[in-house]
C-alpha cells in the first residue's frame, strides 16, 4: 500500500522548464555560450551547479568558482522575474497536492535551488503540504543516481520516528517525475514511479522504466493512486 508520494519540482509542480532554459540562454550568452534545446534537455536531473559546469565544459570553456556563482545568481534573478507576474503551476497540481496531503505523507525531491523552491512554495502556500524536502545541496550526486530519493525516505522516516510511527519501506512510496533521470533515480531507490509527459515523451518515460505514464495530474486523485499501486 502506498503511504507516501514524492514529487519532483520543475516540470511536475511548476511549468518552468522552458523558462529555466530561456533564463540560462540569456545568461550563458554573456559568456559566449549558445545554449541549445538539445544541450538543455540532455541535462535534465542536474542541479544548477552541475548544469553550468557541464555547459561550460561542452562549449570548451574554462569556468572559475566566481563565474559559476555569478551565472547561478544571474539565472535565479532572471527566473524570478519571468514568473513574478503569474506563477506557472501546472493545471490541477495544487488541487491534487492538497488532496494527497490529507491521505499521504508528501515529500519533495528536486535538484532545484532552495531559493527558487522557497519563492514558489511561499507564493503558492505549499510548505504546509509537505513533510520533507530534498533540494540541491542535500546530496552530492544528481539524478539519475538514487541518492536524493534515498535521502528523502531517510528524512521521512526520521520524521516518523519523532512522531512514534513505524518507518516506511521504499516500495510504500511513489515518485512523480517528468524526466528519465528522475524516473531512474526513484526506481534506483526502490520506489514506484509515475511519469508525467510535461517535458519529454511517453515513450522516453516508459523506456526509463516508469510504472505508469500520465499526461496531467489533473486527471488523478488519491484514490486513483491507491488503486493503481
Amino acid at each position: 500500500m502506498i503511504k507516501s508520494i514524492f514529487f519532483d519540482f520543475n516540470g511536475v509542480i511548476i511549468d518552468d522548464e522552458n523558462i529555466q532554459m530561456n533564463a540560462y540562454k540569456e545568461v550563458l550568452k554573456q559568456h559566449g555560450i549558445d545554449l541549445t534545446e538539445e544541450w538543455y534537455f540532455s541535462a535534465l536531473g542536474m542541479d544548477d551547479r552541475t548544469f553550468v559546469k557541464a555547459m561550460f565544459e561542452r562549449a570548451n570553456k574554462q569556468i572559475s568558482d566566481s563565474i559559476l556563482a555569478s551565472v547561478q545568481e544571474a539565472k535565479t534573478i532572471l527566473h524570478r522575474g519571468m514568473i513574478e507576474d503569474e506563477l506557472p503551476l501546472f493545471p490541477g497540481v495544487l488541487t491534487f497536492l492538497k488532496a494527497c496531503s490529507r491521505q499521504f505523507s508528501l515529500g519533495l525531491v528536486s535538484m532545484a535551488d532552495a531559493v527558487e523552491i522557497g519563492y514558489v512554495f511561499e507564493r503558492a502556500h505549499l510548505s504546509p503540504l509537505f513533510t520533507v524536502m530534498v533540494m540541491a545541496g542535500d546530496v552530492s550526486i544528481c539524478k539519475p543516481a538514487p541518492d536524493c530519493y534515498r535521502r528523502g525516505l531517510q528524512k521521512l522516516n526520521e520524521h516518523r520516528q519523532r512522531e512514534r510511527l513505524l518507518p516506511l519501506l521504499a516500495n510504500e512510496c511513489v515518485a512523480i517525475e517528468d524526466s528519465p533521470p528522475g524516473i531512474e533515480s526513484a526506481r534506483g531507490a526502490g520506489m514506484h514511479t509515475i511519469g508525467i509527459t510535461n517535458t519529454v515523451s511517453e515513450k522516453a518515460l516508459r523506456a526509463a522504466g516508469a510504472d505508469v505514464v500520465t499526461h496531467s495530474l489533473a486527471d488523478w486523485t488519491p484514490e486513483a493512486v491507491k488503486l493503481v499501486f
